[in-house]
């Protein structure tokens, strides 16, 4: 875990210093501060625009699967959040593993959930209505 940590800092790092070097290069008279609210706020954009794009596609099949992404999504930065906690206090082990078996997990309870919603929707279906 560490290590992917460390590989995705280097990146970022690598990143930083590129978009420095082009400030500097155009002479741009912008800051830190700058840099991080015109980078972070155009990939923001972008990431939106093709989120809603897509999300719009997918809210004509069933909003349910508009509700999985959400909650994976916010649980894939819950699981790291806490990883990365361990790591800082020292408390627990901060591993990849442990990552993959929450979101596995959820992935899991979430199948029995769908599999009951199934069932439920298959007796409303077809039972109760030959009745």
């Amino acid at each position: 875990m560490a290590e992917i940590l460390g590989v995705i800092a280097f990146v970022i790092n690598g990143l930083h210093d590129y978009i420095s070097q082009l400030v500097k290069f155009f002479k741009l008279d912008v800051n830190d501060k700058d840099l991080h609210f015109w980078v972070v706020g155009g990939i923001g954009i972008l990431l939106f625009l093709f989120t809603n794009a897509v999300f719009k596609r997918i809210a004509r099949w069933n909003i349910s699967v508009l509700s999985f992404i959400y909650t994976f999504t916010v649980l894939i930065v819950l699981v790291f959040g806490l990883e990365i906690e361990q790591k800082i206090t020292g408390r627990g082990n901060m591993e990849f593993k442990d990552i993959v078996y929450g979101l596995w997990g959820f992935i899991e309870i979430f199948s029995i959930y769908l599999g009951l919603r199934i069932m439920v929707y298959l007796i409303k279906r077809y039972v109760l209505k030959a009745k």
